[in-house]
């Protein structure tokens, strides 16, 4: 830890109207290694990073890069001295090219007036070239996986030959190849001498990628030690402040008779061929596969957010269409997509608001008005089941920590009492500790007697909450396993099979 500071943060402090959320924090980087940030939702992270981006304007404190003080005024600022960002959510150009928004703002010229599209072309082809990337540079943006949107802005924040490069929940929208390619990016970066900061709940990774560990409780520095000192367990005491011994609760539901029966259905213009299987009540069934094998469209076919070309489905023995997501909701279905930034919440509104929306009719009063105390007493359920961190009802939502979003969007989809719960990647960006929380909810639920069919890409996720799992592979059912009596390596075995 005797190496000159590539990075110092000193001193951090950050306010928000009701809340600290940032409490003389310090952060110190050394050049050519990687230095983890570790900390449950809400406890400072980003907000710190933003601070150091140039997002934020600090309250107190000092940041040095290389020795010198720095204060950037703007994102801009921050990439022109070398700081880049690749942030948790992405926020791209999604009608544009990927080579568009690879140079946005900063287009290559010819005697600089005139947009060079053949130096782009060629310094896109160089810098994909050196990183192993191989999507399309001509690919418009919407129409890419969000984990090679990923990539693409992993690739844009490299291509400033930026000093100091933050990662924040890279491999939340990665699968497990695409992980182990990107940390040989990071590892080429820091054997060029650069600075990581690796933000991410996932501490097998942690572990394995960090040279070193920061971790940090309600907007204070805890610790920073070495990550070869540091286990699992001792991580998860400093995060959390206690013990906890368990990565995942006790399974009390017991799955009964066959509640939901599909067969065959099939997207029309998307990647699902063919899917069939049955759900039970009070089960917990998984779905697994690599990106692009159609497990999220499996949801979206089910809740009506996608057109079905064939197939049927049958609730409780009748026959239901699901046409739209509206129609879905009246039948009892919810889903948690994904995407919760561009397609769960609504970002400038409240708290409040974004809880009752998907359940309005039920606080109509004399088919005139919504009642306002009905509405801030279910939204003040879904805070305190959900251990939701906000400083008020009346927060806007993109003010939270992504955890604490998420669990905003959980309390939206229980308040419309589902019977079928369809879950997209539910902690995805999660702590550990929130993490918990949500599988007590899952499995609670579940011992209802509700239905969940939840996708996931955390193999151990999977095999700790479910009960079955259906492994997806080329837009078809590849096979299901029996989540007790199975492993990583057949599941994976299977997800290739039409590959």
């Amino acid at each position: 830890m005797d190496q000159p500071a590539l990075l110092e943060m000193r001193g951090i402090c950050k306010e928000f109207p009701g809340v600290k959320a940032l409490d003389n924090v310090d952060l110190t980087v050394r050049p050519g290694t990687v230095h983890a940030l570790m900390g449950e939702n809400g406890a400072g992270k980003s907000t710190l990073m933003k601070c150091l981006f140039g997002i934020y304007h600090r309250d107190a404190g000092t940041i040095k890069l290389d020795g010198k003080d720095v204060d950037f005024k703007s994102a801009k600022d921050a990439l022109e001295n070398g700081v880049a960002m690749v942030h948790q959510e992405l926020n791209q150009a999604l009608t544009r090219s990927v080579q568009d928004n690879l140079w946005l703002g900063r287009y290559p010229k010819v005697a600089g007036i005139m947009v060079s599209e053949s130096l782009m072309a060629k310094r896109t082809k160089e810098i994909f070239e050196e990183l192993e990337v191989t999507v399309n540079p001509k690919a418009i943006m919407s129409t890419l996986p969000v984990s090679q949107r990923q990539m693409v802005e992993i690739a844009k924040a490299v291509s400033y030959n930026a000093k100091v490069i933050v990662f924040d929940e890279p491999t939340s929208s990665l699968t497990e190849t695409e992980v182990e390619h990107l940390f040989r990016i990071i590892n080429m970066l820091r054997d060029k001498g650069c600075g990581i900061i690796y933000i991410s709940h996932k501490m097998e990774e942690i572990l394995r990628i960090s040279d070193d560990v920061t971790i940090m409780r309600d907007g204070q520095w805890v610790a920073t030690r070495p990550a070869k000192e540091l286990t699992m367990d001792e991580i998860i005491r400093l995060m959390v402040g206690r013990e906890l011994t368990n990565r995942f609760p006790e399974k009390t539901n017991k799955p009964s008779d066959v509640i939901l029966d599909v067969q065959h259905i099939k997207g029309k213009y998307t990647r699902l061929k063919d899917a069939t299987f049955q759900l039970r009540k009070g089960e917990i069934l998984g779905i697994a596969g690599l990106d692009g094998s159609g497990r999220t469209e499996v949801l979206e076919n089910l809740f009506g957010a996608m057109t079905r070309e064939g197939g049927t489905i049958t609730l409780h023995g009748k026959e239901i269409r699901n046409r739209t997501p509206q129609e879905a909701i009246k039948n009892g279905f919810a889903l948690l997509t994904e995407e919760r930034r561009a397609t769960g919440i609504f970002g400038i509104r409240d708290i409040k608001e974004n809880t009752v929306i998907s359940s309005l009719k039920d606080y109509l009063q004399h088919h005139l008005y919504l009642s306002e105390g009905k509405m801030r007493k279910d939204t003040d359920w879904a805070i305190q089941a959900m251990h939701i961190k906000t400083p008020s009802q009346r927060t806007q939502i993109r003010s939270l920590s992504g955890g604490n979003q998420q669990k905003v969007m959980l309390g939206r989809w229980l308040l419309t009492k589902p019977e079928i719960l369809l879950l997209d990647e539910p902690t995805r960006g999660i702590d550990v500790g929130a993490k918990y929380e949500i599988y007590q909810l899952i499995i609670n639920l579940a011992a209802e007697g509700k239905g969940v069919i939840m996708v996931s890409s955390e193999m151990p996720e999977l095999l700790g909450v479910c009960d079955r799992i259906l492994v997806m592979s080329g837009g078809q059912v590849a096979g299901e396993v029996d989540a007790r009596n199975t492993s990583q390596e057949e599941i994976l075995t299977l997800a290739a099979k039409y590959v």
